[in-house]
């Protein structure tokens, strides 16, 4: 089992792609396809018939997966950074290689 180093709250920026220096927070971490949902970044158009949710149907906007190798994590600063592990105690925690911060 892989270890995700971006999970679901991160504040993260698109480092490759067509949205590339986008910023955004993770909706959801995709696990068994290695992507991520950003909230307001990849927004693609989705045509839906008329339903007991959704009587109207039309074109609705929703945000689609990224991979995860295209996203970097973002620090409290505002600048990109890897993510390491460390132990606290007992406790292992994320935390940023460029400040040495725990995330």
């Amino acid at each position: 089992m892989t270890k995700f180093k971006i999970k679901s709250g991160d504040t993260v920026r698109v480092i490759a792609g067509d949205h590339k220096g986008t910023e955004g927070n993770v909706l959801k971490v995709l696990k068994d396809k290695n992507k991520a949902i950003i909230e307001g970044v990849n927004m693609v158009k989705k045509h839906t018939k008329p339903s007991a949710q959704s009587p109207q149907g039309g074109i609705v906007e929703k945000e689609a997966p990224m991979h995860l190798s295209n996203l970097s994590l973002l620090t409290s600063k505002g600048e990109i950074t890897r993510v390491g592990y460390k132990m606290e105690g007992d406790k292992k925690v994320r935390f940023s290689t460029k400040s040495n911060e725990v995330i």
